[in-house]
Parts: structure tokens; C-alpha cells; sequence
């Protein structure tokens, strides 16, 4: 039997905003609703990376993450040749069910605009979460008063769907107002 080896998504995605606009709507979402200096997780950076680059207008510090190699390629090439780009945005290449929330800090903002896209059985054995796992996970690392964001046009949303309402409920989140095609909940102040 051959070594096992993690089955990620091998192609970069760039930014198609007529079938993905999600992360194009945060940004107007950041903007129009005046938030700036915000601490943000951002799940799926995308080939273009356009939440990292739109952080430094708003002040914003952008950790993302992405299980696609090219995509991490890619960032490294940005951050060498914009070093100020690289204060404000930091990816990490990891599988999402991989992620180890005691190595993250507390976040305003956490965007799983693609939750339950990526599950895999040939990757189950090496999971620390599965999907409601990560919602659980990263839902924790959000501060009282921030936000956890969901992105409807996404193939796997009513995946997400079915989870969002008992999380929400155990975790002390309650909906807010949508924006285009993101749903948002915020953690309620203790």
C-alpha cells in the first residue's frame, strides 16, 4: 500500500466575482458599514487574494488560510514584492480540518464563506474537526460583540446551513442583518 498523502484542491481559484463574489462583497461590507481595524480569519484566500489586499485601506490585519498550494505560492510572491502588504496579511497553508484553534488568536471578524466545501474521506484519518468541528472551533476564537460570516452563493451553503442554527444557539451568536450574499451572526457581549 502507498504512502498516504493529504487530497487537496490542487488548482488556484482566481477572483471570477460573476460566480464567487463573496469575498468581494465582505470588502464592501467592511466598507460601507465603516468597520476599520478589524482582526480577521478569512477561510479560502483565493488565487487573488483580495481580502489580504484590501486590508491596509481599512487598517484590517488578515490571517488566511488556504489548502492550495499555488494560492500560498502566490501570496509569498505578493508579500516579496510588497513587504508592507505582508504587516497586514499572513496566510497559512493548512487543510481547514487541520487547523489547531490553541495556535490562533481571538478574532472581530471570522469568514467561513466556504464551510463544508472542502470535507474529504481520504483526508478524514488525518482531521482534527470535521465540518461542525470548524464552525465550533473558529466560532470560539470570535470576541464578544464580533462577527461569523457565511457566504449563500457557495455549492455547499445548505451544508452550512443545517449546522448554523444549534451552533448559534450553544455558542451565544444571534443573526444580524445580511449583506448581498453573506449572512452574518454576531457573538453576544457578555
Amino acid at each position: 500500500m502507498g504512502k498516504k498523502i493529504l487530497d487537496l484542491w490542487k488548482d488556484p481559484w482566481p477572483l471570477d466575482v460573476a460566480q464567487c463574489p463573496c469575498d468581494v462583497h465582505f470588502s464592501s461590507y467592511l466598507s460601507q458599514n465603516g468597520l476599520k481595524n478589524q482582526t480577521i480569519f478569512h477561510f479560502g484566500t483565493g488565487d487573488h487574494h483580495h481580502v489580504g489586499l484590501q486590508a491596509p485601506a481599512g487598517g484590517h490585519s488578515v490571517l488566511g488560510v488556504t489548502a492550495t498550494q499555488a494560492e500560498y505560492l502566490s501570496y509569498i510572491n505578493l508579500v516579496v514584492s510588497n513587504p508592507d502588504l505582508g504587516r497586514h496579511y499572513k496566510v497559512v497553508f493548512s487543510d481547514i480540518y487541520q487547523i489547531d484553534p490553541r495556535l490562533l488568536p481571538d478574532f472581530d471578524i471570522v469568514t467561513l464563506f466556504h464551510l463544508c466545501e472542502f470535507w474529504s474521506a481520504t483526508n478524514a484519518p488525518f482531521a482534527a474537526f470535521d465540518d461542525a468541528g470548524v464552525l465550533e472551533a473558529l466560532g470560539a476564537k470570535v470576541k464578544p460583540g464580533g462577527l461569523v460570516g457565511f457566504y449563500t452563493g457557495s455549492f455547499a451553503y445548505a451544508g452550512a446551513a443545517k449546522l448554523i442554527p444549534a451552533w448559534a444557539k450553544s455558542a451565544g451568536f444571534e443573526e444580524i442583518a445580511p449583506f448581498e450574499t453573506l449572512r452574518f451572526w454576531r457573538k453576544r457581549k457578555a
